[in-house]
């Protein structure tokens, strides 16, 4: 969830993959991973793959649709407060003896709302397979929202919104959405506000429960030690319990409006921080391609980037700066960011504008192209070093409907973009002209974009 009130059992399930030497998992490249579609008795789907080297079980879910974009007016946050109680005691046992089962049998299970769905992750040992499934079912099922649980896991949010009150970059990634979104559900913040937070009842976070955990929406992704047979009768243990329709409000399309300005919001502070955004582009369009080789080009490819290139190696003028692609169920854009000196933004802001319109006028060269193919198809494979990296793989996989043989396809998809296709959609997608940015700080001199 947000202000990450799990991080310590993410760190735990990070300690445990590593404890039993994932960095040796036995799948090496993208053309030896076996996809298999599972489908249980009772009509549960997932997408496995299975790895027996170590005996390690990592299963990842989401519920489509029902992030916080479906908080009820007056009811924000409501999505986010879940997720931190959900497992926090469920069926007969309290927080303390769900949470210290979990700890005593190498169990971790952890939730987390965004804008769109809400998603969860198990991490078990073989041994604790059965234990562990049981506890998923119960927090899916039979969530309790104990007193004392509710109102801890409410002082932990309302903390964290009182810090992001002073945080630069929360400061900047709100104004920005609400800028951009306007009145759309994602203009609103995920993590609720200070009176709708203090507002929630057991009652808001129960009927979300009922009307947002379904089968109808339910994605699963599963890799480690386990095969197909064995999980068919997993999943109906694990889900079978849902019931099989949602009642999730559907979120209408959004049109982000991107107004060319920079809009400043003062803090006393040495440093301003920036985020930018415009138009971007669908997963599914058929340029998508071009566009992701186009963005690791000019920003999303750390040192290889012109950005850093020119904004940081050349001029000294940030430490880091960066740009992506992000795709929302109702909009998509193009975004970035940079944080430097107070009498150093304005002139960071100008070069990497200068950036960003000579790429759409000029394109990028052949030799920018090769050495951005070679990266991202060579990089590819090391996302498969990490049982929790391929179980949500395939979840994305499944919510962005790329086919069960996207991993053996995905390298040719980007060997497949030629020259011409990227500076045609650079030329298309990039706007200089039509970016709003916002900048928190104390930013000297004239600002523009």
């Amino acid at each position: 969830m947000a202000f990450s009130l799990k991080t310590k059992s993410r760190q735990f399930a990070a300690g445990l993959i590593a404890l039993v030497g994932v960095a040796g998992f036995g799948i090496g490249s993208a053309q030896a991973v076996e996809v298999q579609e599972v489908i249980s008795k009772g009509g549960i789907k997932a997408w496995l793959i299975e790895d027996h080297l170590n005996p390690l079980l990592t299963v990842d879910f989401s519920f489509k649709g029902a992030g916080a974009a479906t908080d009820p007016d007056g009811k924000l946050g409501r999505a986010n407060m879940v997720s931190g109680l959900i497992d926090e005691g469920a069926g007969d046992m309290d927080s303390q003896t769900f949470r210290g089962l979990m700890e005593n049998k190498s169990i971790s299970l952890s939730y987390d709302a965004g804008r769109d769905d809400f998603t969860g992750s198990l991490v078990t040992l073989t041994r604790e397979r059965k234990t562990a499934v049981n506890l998923l079912n119960l927090s899916l099922t039979k969530p309790r929202f104990d007193d004392e649980a509710v109102e801890r896991i409410r002082s932990q949010i309302v903390a964290g919104l009182k810090q992001q009150e002073t945080d630069p970059g929360s400061m900047a990634q709100r104004a920005f959405f609400k800028s951009v979104f306007g009145d759309h559900p994602y203009a609103r913040p995920v993590e609720g506000t200070f009176e709708t937070v203090n507002g929630l009842k057991v009652a808001d976070l129960r009927d979300f429960v009922k009307q947002s955990l379904a089968r109808d929406n339910l994605i699963i992704g599963v890799a480690g030690d386990i095969t197909a047979k064995e999980l068919g009768p997993l999943l109906d243990e694990a889900f079978g319990g849902l019931p099989d329709h949602s009642k999730v409000p559907k979120i209408p399309a959004a049109t982000p409006k991107f107004g060319g300005d920079v809009k400043v919001i003062s803090q006393d502070n040495p440093q301003s921080q920036a985020m930018w955004g415009q138009k971007g582009i669908a997963r599914k369009d058929k340029d998508f391609y071009a566009a992701y080789v186009m963005n690791y080009i000019l920003g999303g490819g750390g040192f290889s980037s012109r950005l850093t290139e020119e904004v940081r190696e050349k001029r000294g003028l940030a430490y880091g700066v960066y740009s992506y692609l992000a795709n929302l169920d109702q909009a998509n854009i193009m975004m970035g960011g940079v944080a430097t000196r107070n009498d150093a933004i304005g002139k960071s802001l100008s070069v990497i504008r200068d950036e960003w319109q000579k790429m759409q006028q000029k394109g990028i060269t052949q030799t920018e192209l090769d050495n951005a193919k070679s990266y991202l198809t060579g990089a590819f494979p090391l996302r498969f070093t990490s049982l929790g990296n391929l179980s949500g793989m395939l979840v994305g996989m499944q919510s962005e409907d790329l086919g069960i043989d996207f991993l053996d396809k995905r390298n040719d998809y980007v060997n497949a973009i030629t020259l011409d296709d990227v500076n045609r959609v650079a030329g298309k997608l990039l706007d200089p002209d039509h970016v709003t940015a916002i900048v928190v700080g104390k930013p000297e001199g004239k600002l523009s974009f």
